[in-house]
């Protein structure tokens, strides 16, 4: 049966004018949420006001205090998946210092809250379950979606929420189908949105939408949460999505919708269908195409040469790996090229080898790369696969390999010393996710090219010594731009998130590139993560400034960034 009535929730907390929280909650209520939750800082005044007297211990503890010692707990912590466990803990109880922890140890923990640990978490969580956190919208019950936005909402105005993060979990990390689990993406998302950018936490919502799962251990699983059926497609499924958004930007119309870890043929639809009219983007399409753009222009910071000049080799010819090879199209073209000519820089290889326009079932996203078949007619075939990797690079000689193919060690030492020898500074990514599907290691990599390779991973690795010199290897990680963007795009209200937003983001990363020192990452280091949003979300609110594409025009664009940045601290209280 359809609501025809719904109840707003009410909060008991607000933020006052003067950045003060008035509460109407009292003793266990304040404790046990954690927007409002001081734990042992509360002072002995709040606590008589907040009805907690002797529900806590009587020492109380300042911010710094309680972080140090929930660093040390962290640190006790067996594994990576335990030290996500504790820190999902802290989140559910304490938002605050939460945040502050995790901003404090940036480059430890965000690899413990994101990927690559985040994985390990999505695929426990029906039997690691602890606490709900975000909204579940399914395609069983799409009558309750307005109730349930608005439930997670937890009272908020129309104006009060900035952004959603959804995933329907069929493409979770390189790990695949995971279901409900593939809610925590969506929460590990946000975190970083708020560690790396200030996104105010009580302004966003993730959102798993549940159309069923097609892992058959999950249907066998007597503990899986989610609904237990194969996954729903075609017609019901896009009036599903179309509803979701339809209702989301109804309730909340100046929020950006963010999409995750969605199959390649539902990312792109949903992109082709929405992204040019509403305020959207897919991250692991136009996020991921962004930060590999950028550490590809850092690489030419390094190396020298012009973007129209790149051969590149794009190994995983999927939905990223084109989009990748899109968003580079894009810089080439505004290098001079035609977008014909950059297109001829592109050689893009999938499971079946090179793509070739004799080739049957090329999808729609592939076509604009595939090689000419008179061109390649004479090149190498290794049986089914094609015209395989190592041929490309022999005959190509590429001054860049770019790694979507979640095949480990497909970039091998032959392929390297090739690729060496037709180029100085060799710009090779291997970008797959998690560590364990990376398509090489950086250590290999500076070995086999005699130290000259410029590498980008996306999971992060230590630095590596190879003679005499030491080399910080970037992290392509999507933290480094998505925070930026999303925080550029709020605070100027812009309607939709065009290209030129997204090379916008990725010049702005490169410009930060130290391109005079041996063994220099060619990407911003993480442990900057917040400058780096500030300067991304700057230079993408410029952009959408020139595209005609802002509601809000602050007068001083920096100062209104940095101002609706939400810190972790603890408010003042007021009892009411």
């Amino acid at each position: 049966m359809a609501v025809t009535s719904i109840r707003k929730p009410t909060k008991f907390y607000h933020v006052a004018d003067d950045g003060s929280l008035e509460i109407s909650a009292r003793g266990f209520d304040v404790l046990h949420t954690p927007q409002i939750n001081k734990g042992t800082a509360f002072t002995h005044e709040e606590r008589r006001a907040l009805g907690l007297t002797g529900l806590l211990p009587p020492a109380v503890l300042t911010m710094e205090q309680q972080a140090d010692r929930a660093y040390e707990l962290f640190k006790k912590q067996s594994n990576d998946l335990a030290r996500n466990t504790f820190l999902a803990a802290m989140h559910d109880r304490n938002e605050a210092l939460f945040f502050h922890l995790l901003g404090s140890h940036v480059v430890e923990m965000f690899p413990i809250v994101y990927t690559p640990t985040v994985g390990l978490a999505i695929q426990e969580y029906s039997h690691q379950y602890r606490r709900p956190r975000g909204v579940f919208l399914s395609i069983d019950r799409p009558d309750e979606i307005e109730e349930a936005l608005l439930s997670a909402g937890g009272g908020a105005e129309s104006d009060e929420i900035d952004l959603l993060v959804a995933t329907d979990a069929e493409a979770i990390l390189g790990i695949g189908d995971w279901g409900v689990g593939g809610v925590d993406i969506c929460v590990g998302k946000l975190a970083v949105y708020t560690a790396a950018a200030g996104i105010d936490p009580s302004r966003a919502i993730p959102v798993m939408l549940d159309v069923g799962t097609d892992r058959q251990s999950l249907l066998d699983d007597p503990l899986y949460l989610g609904y237990r059926h194969p996954r729903v497609r075609g017609g019901q499924y896009q009036a599903f999505i179309d509803r979701y958004i339809s209702t989301a930007l109804r309730l909340y119309p100046n929020a950006l919708l963010h999409w995750e870890d969605f199959s390649a043929v539902n990312a792109r639809w949903i992109l082709n269908t929405y992204g040019s009219s509403i305020c959207t983007f897919n991250d692991d399409i136009q996020g991921t195409a962004s930060i590999v753009l950028a550490a590809v222009m850092g690489g030419i910071k390094v190396a020298g040469g012009r973007m129209r000049d790149q051969k590149i080799v794009v190994f995983g010819a999927g939905t990223a790996g084109c989009g990748i090879a899109d968003l580079i199209r894009n810089a080439m073209v505004a290098d001079g090229l035609s977008p014909e000519e950059a297109a001829r820089g592109f050689w893009c290889v999938d499971r079946y080898g090179l793509l070739a326009d004799d080739m049957r079932d090329l999808r729609d996203f592939q076509r604009a790369y595939a090689r000419p078949a008179a061109e390649v007619a004479d090149w190498k075939r290794d049986g089914e696969r094609g015209i395989a990797l190592d041929e490309v690079v022999r005959r190509v000689q590429p001054t860049v390999l770019i790694g979507s193919s979640a095949q480990a060690g497909a970039f091998t030492d032959q392929i390297v010393r090739t690729m060496t020898r037709g180029t100085s500074r060799p710009i090779i990514l291997p970008l797959s996710n998690p560590t364990a599907l990376a398509e090489a290691v950086p250590v290999d990599l500076i070995r086999w090219s005699d130290g000259k390779a410029l590498v980008a991973t996306g999971s992060p690795f230590d630095l590596v010594i190879y003679d005499g010199a030491t080399y910080t290897i970037a992290q392509a990680n999507n933290a480094m731009l998505f925070p930026g963007l999303g925080l550029g795009t709020i605070v100027t209200r812009a309607r939709l998130i065009s290209d030129g937003m997204f090379m916008a983001a990725a010049c702005s990363i490169a410009e930060m590139v130290d391109a005079t020192q041996l063994g220099a990452s060619i990407l911003p280091a993480v442990a900057n993560l917040r400058e780096v949003s500030v300067h991304v979300a700057i230079a993408v609110a410029k952009q959408a400034q020139r595209e005609g594409l802002t509601r809000v025009n602050p007068p001083n664009l920096e100062a209104a960034i940095r101002a609706a940045m939400w810190e972790p601290r603890y408010r003042p209280i007021k009892a009411v």
